[in-house]
């Protein structure tokens, strides 16, 4: 794998973890209970995360599991002038999934379980 993912993982990791908003936990706990996922078992920032965290933590998202989608923020520069260090945010859609949807890499040297 390369540095660039390795970094992108432990960026998406990091941002997870320590996020403070609960913006999206009424539709992370709506979408999962759909899925047929307990709500006891729905942890946001414990047992949710998007593909790239799962990755980061040494799991892979089995092919074919379709997760919730979320809106978060993400904060973005100024790219046409590289020299105004102003940043500014901006929402993202993204897809987080439950530790269920996951399996243990093969060959990862993880940091969690």
């Amino acid at each position: 794998m390369s540095h660039v993912n390795k970094e992108i993982q432990a960026q998406a990791l990091s941002n997870a973890v320590t996020g403070q908003s609960l913006a999206n936990y009424t539709a992370i706990y709506q979408g999962f209970e759909a899925k047929g996922i307990n709500p006891a078992d729905i942890i946001p920032r414990e047992n949710v995360f998007t593909y790239n965290a799962w990755r980061a933590l040494g799991r892979q998202v089995r092919k074919g599991e379709h997760g919730v989608k979320v809106c978060t923020w993400i904060t973005c520069k100024d790219k046409t002038d590289p020299d105004n260090p102003s940043a500014y945010k901006r929402p993202k859609t993204t897809t987080v999934f439950h530790i269920s949807q996951t399996e243990p890499e093969a060959h990862a040297g993880s940091i969690a379980a």
